[in-house]
């Protein structure tokens, strides 16, 4: 059954992050009332402010976009962060979106809950049937808990909760610091830096072997939308582009992109991560929806973001 997202109170977590704040966008277009709130008024690792908060508020509907990330090195470094952080938002907003009602509740996970092995692309089928990828075991831990949470609440308390797993997301109001952020950010201010400083090299981690599938974020929106208007399921949902790139290929594009013309130099003792993560995305597909934006073209996007506002 369809859901009309206009005139809905729809309350997005996270609104200042790259996800919500796009998703911010596209639902004031869609004519929502968007709530949002700064992490400065309402900690969402606290269960009884975020009760207390969406019980005032009376939102319809809530987009879970809130999540404390980064790349491996940050996973790495910071795993209890990583693992309460995300796992307390996803317990406390869900049971407080349970506690007032709300009609529907998009939960947003992660690829990188998927077995580190898993067969190539990636069903919703494979979740949880073999060890996470080490370096970001945490995280993906903790999204899998939002993830069977909703599961659980659909089954137990008949609310209509659902979640999704995006590919790797990237675009304009990413964490672009080159050592905290994820791959596409961090590679695009390396690349900026080396060209402003006309650096002979940039160093960049593991073997560039990896393969990975990128998203532009009004893509990614995009989907949302679509899957709040017209998916009610139990099972997670893939949302990803089909198209793989390994890392060395995205640092080429990048590199032209930013217009630098050093060479590029792999430390090889640095971790790749999961080898190969490519999400079989035909269950969104065959409900209708497609990605219309070309890596290409969203890192040309993106670097003219980049330029206006941080370079």
């Amino acid at each position: 059954m369809d859901f009309d997202l206009a005139g809905k109170r729809v309350f997005v977590a996270g609104h200042r992050g790259l996800v919500g704040s796009t998703m911010v966008k596209r639902l004031r277009a869609e004519n929502a009332d968007v709530l949002t709130v700064d992490h400065q008024s309402l900690d969402l690792t606290r269960q009884t402010e975020t009760e207390n908060w969406i019980a005032a508020k009376c939102p319809e509907v809530i987009v879970v976009a809130a999540a404390h990330v980064g790349g491996i090195k940050a996973n790495s470094t910071y795993p209890a962060k990583f693992l309460y952080d995300n796992a307390a938002i996803a317990l406390n907003v869900i049971e407080a979106a349970r506690r007032s009602s709300v009609s529907k509740l998009l939960y947003l996970s992660a690829a990188c809950t998927y077995p580190k092995l898993a067969d190539q692309p990636i069903s919703e089928d494979a979740l949880m049937m073999g060890p996470l990828e080490p370096t970001n075991e945490w995280y993906a831990i903790a999204k899998i808990t939002g993830m069977k949470m909703c599961a659980a609440y659909r089954q137990e308390h008949g609310c209509n909760f659902i979640s999704a797993q995006p590919s790797s997301v990237y675009g304009p109001g990413d964490n672009f610091d080159p050592e905290e952020g994820h791959v596409v950010a961090g590679m695009m201010t390396k690349f900026h830096n080396a060209k402003i400083s006309s650096a002979p090299s940039v160093e960049l981690w593991g073997s560039g072997t990896p393969i990975r599938e990128f998203m532009y974020i009004d893509d990614l929106a995009d989907s949302l939308i679509y899957l709040l208007n017209h998916y009610a399921d139990p099972t997670p949902i893939n949302v990803g582009m089909g198209q793989g790139t390994t890392i060395k290929d995205l640092a080429e594009i990048i590199s032209k992109v930013v217009g630098y013309q050093g060479s590029l130099e792999w430390d090889t003792t640095r971790p790749d991560g999961m080898p190969k993560r490519m999400l079989d995305s035909s269950r969104l597909t065959s409900l209708g929806w497609q990605p219309s934006i070309s890596l290409e073209d969203g890192l040309a996007k993106t670097y003219e973001w980049y330029k206006e506002n941080l370079g």
